[in-house]
């Protein structure tokens, strides 16, 4: 997740998000959560963002609204959570994943998402 096609890896599982979305478990959610994925080759992260109202899901790759939830994970930690390779509260309890702010939304946020199919 470092080399030549990461962009375009990250870009593919964002654009899927909303297909694997929950709305009935969603209910009346309203909530924009940032996901910082790092071990970017220049040391930095990628943002994605996801706005979640009206029980839908819409993701960006600009992030411009202020999150109420932002999780920090590395990228191939990432892959693993959302292939559904690991789950999100273990990474959490190993310091893998990190996450600031709405602690109720980072509790309810990985039943948002079906892992997606082949």
């Amino acid at each position: 997740m470092s080399g030549g096609h990461r962009h375009a890896v990250l870009e593919e599982l964002f654009v899927r998000m909303p297909h694997v979305f929950r709305a009935d478990r969603a209910g009346s959610l309203q909530a924009v959560v940032h996901w910082r994925i790092g071990d970017r080759p220049d040391g930095g992260s990628d943002t994605y963002q996801l706005v979640i109202d009206g029980g839908r899901c819409v993701v960006s790759a600009q992030p411009d609204r202020e999150p109420a939830l932002v999780l920090t994970i590395g990228a191939v930690d990432f892959l693993a959570v959302v292939t559904g390779n690991a789950h999100p509260v273990v990474l959490a309890m190993r310091g893998k994943l990190r996450s600031k702010g709405d602690l109720g939304l980072t509790a309810k946020f990985p039943t948002l998402f079906d892992n997606p199919k082949p």
